[in-house]
């Protein structure tokens, strides 16, 4: 049901009739809900540009209003602003098809697109960190928001699995192996990526050796192909094993990694070359983009090829992004990659155009997130200031989770407390990240996001719970009996599980999943206020019975919508 777009429909109709049907109009949520369930903004603009009175024209679009099936009352307030109420038989109609539809009544989208996500994309030389959280989680879910409003969503883990640094790590490899220490060193591949490290900056002979399996590499030699192989499936089960921790969707047959571009990468630099959009610039293939000015006011140059033949990450991203039009058929296509590499997006997309590979039809994005900070304000590492390996701050969460789950319930089994401190740990974690705009920085802070209270995945778990409480005390209740929706908070928690569609249609259009988070949030306090207001089990029969399809709806949607980020439920906490 999408509740806020049927209600601006009406005011539309509104506008047309009295003759305003070319200016904006501006429909939020009433600020004070003792006047209405809306407010409309706009008739002082069009008051203006028209030369009327802004509260005679706010008159007359109220009285276009006044027969409307959908609208109680249309109020004028102040200099020209319009309170809607809506009717409240008509909110109890839409409230029951909601529980008796599939997927609460929300549609599939009538223009179902081939979507295809890059995220998490981890680099296999080291294993993931909590650098590579945001883009992991961000993705995920807009993965799972995005199919469940029937678009055709591909994933894609675009894993750093080539480059110079893997002859280093091969050649360190072969020396373990005939030391019979390969086993042992790959299972800490952050280790082992330090010891390579070690011996290729302090052993010439080493590093001399490692240059010579980067060229054998590249020139597909089968023995070192055969390690390199094995280096990546070591690093693929690491990282594959956090996703499945996380309860993320992406699979091993999501990874497409850089290596799958390599033989596409020659003849997509001829074409920019033979096109004249990349020059031959004393050797080095650059294409001089006049839209993207350097400190000295040049065109700014996008390097495709180095002097000495090799590629780069731009030469990569060409081949990728023509991959994902010509072979998937995406016709969105999205990058859930750190704000920082914005500007590259923005030259890749810009060649892309320019080369006729981007056409018009097809929307490519890149969807930007800020830095994951500590309370320091620093980028979030552990004390001793390294880097924090995302499995270590995934057991962390589970533990402290559990930790106070112990504290909370000691007469549950040990079973019941691992089991509930997983799922709250791991989706505090998430949820931390989610809740907030994802473009700004955020603190990450253990204590705020574990908390019972405020905008947190364990508030909101707990709310859902509140809702299971409810009916394991309700016992046999009529699921059909005609809902009523007498009492002010009856009706404002109506309203707002009526927008449950809207919000979703607004994170797949923005790629923002805070106005998810929000949007629960809100449904939680809400059904707070509800339940503490407007006693449930012990009112008559007929407000029992309409009340209790409220909580049922309630619980539905808290349940929905948190599964849509990606985070579980529990019946009990």
């Amino acid at each position: 049901m999408k509740l806020h777009q049927q209600v601006a429909a009406e005011v539309t109709k509104a506008f047309s009739a009295t003759g305003l049907a070319e200016h904006q109009i501006v429909l939020q949520p009433a600020k004070n809900r003792d006047f209405g369930d809306y407010q409309i903004n706009g008739v002082m603009g069009a008051a203006k540009k028209t030369k009327q009175n802004p509260r005679e024209l706010a008159k007359k679009v109220a009285d276009a209003l006044s027969d409307n099936p959908l609208i109680a009352s249309a109020d004028v307030a102040g200099p020209g602003f319009i309170n809607l109420r809506l009717r409240p038989e008509k909110l109890a109609q839409y409230t029951q098809s909601a529980l008796q539809k599939e997927n609460l009544g929300i549609a599939q989208s009538s223009t179902p697109l081939t979507v295809v996500i890059d995220y998490s994309s981890p680099n296999l030389a080291k294993e993931m960190h909590v650098g590579h959280l945001r883009s992991s989680i961000i993705g995920d879910s807009l993965n799972r928001i995005l199919s469940f409003l029937g678009h055709k969503v591909i994933p894609q883990n675009h894993v750093g699995d080539w480059g110079t640094q893997f002859g280093m790590l091969v050649a360190y490899l072969i020396e373990q192996q005939k030391n019979g220490n390969a086993a042992l060193e790959l299972a800490d591949l952050e280790q082992f990526y330090r010891n390579a490290k070690v011996r290729f900056d302090e052993d010439e002979i080493f590093a001399n050796t490692a240059r010579e399996y980067v060229v054998k590499l590249q020139s597909g030699d089968k023995e070192v192909l055969a390690l390199w192989q094995q280096f990546v499936q070591t690093s693929l089960q690491h990282a594959q094993a956090i996703y499945q921790k996380l309860g993320l969707k992406l699979q091993p047959k999501d990874v497409t990694g850089e290596s799958f571009y390599n033989d596409q990468l020659q003849s997509t630099v001829n074409e920019l070359l033979d096109k004249g959009i990349a020059v031959d610039s004393d050797g080095t293939k650059v294409v001089f983009l006049e839209e993207f000015k350097n400190q000295d006011d040049e065109p700014a140059p996008f390097i495709i090829q180095k002097k000495d033949g090799g590629f780069l990450y731009a030469s990569t991203d060409l081949a990728c992004l023509r991959y994902r039009i010509n072979t998937l058929h995406g016709e969105r296509l999205m990058y859930v990659v750190d704000a920082r590499q914005s500007l590259h997006f923005d030259e890749l997309f810009t060649v892309a155009r320019k080369a006729g590979w981007l056409p018009d039809s097809v929307h490519a994005e890149h969807v930007p997130f800020g830095t994951m900070m500590g309370k320091d304000g620093k980028p979030f590492k552990t004390r001793s200031g390294d880097t924090v390996k995302l499995m270590d701050l995934i057991h962390e969460a589970v533990n402290r989770a559990s930790a106070l789950v112990a504290a909370k319930n000691p007469n549950l089994s040990a079973d019941e407390i691992a089991h509930i401190g997983e799922v709250v740990g791991i989706g505090a974690v998430k949820y931390a990240d989610l809740s907030k705009n994802r473009t700004s920085d955020y603190v990450f802070d253990w204590d705020s996001m574990l908390s019972l209270e405020g905008n947190t995945a364990p508030y909101l778990q707990y709310a859902y719970t509140r809702v299971q409480s409810v009916f394991r005390k309700a016992g046999a209740w009529n699921e059909q009996a005609p809902i009523s929706l007498k009492e002010p908070l009856e009706h404002q928690l109506a309203v707002e599980l009526l927008k449950f569609e809207d919000i979703l249609d607004s994170v797949a259009e923005t790629s923002f999943p805070h106005y998810l988070a929000a949007y629960l949030y809100q449904i939680a306090t809400l059904f707070s206020r509800f339940y503490e207001a407007c006693p449930i089990l012990k009112a008559d029969e007929s407000t029992r019975n309409s009340r209790l399809q409220l909580t049922s709806l309630t619980g539905k949607t808290l349940r929905q919508g948190l599964a849509l980020l990606g985070i579980d439920t529990l019946e009990t906490m």
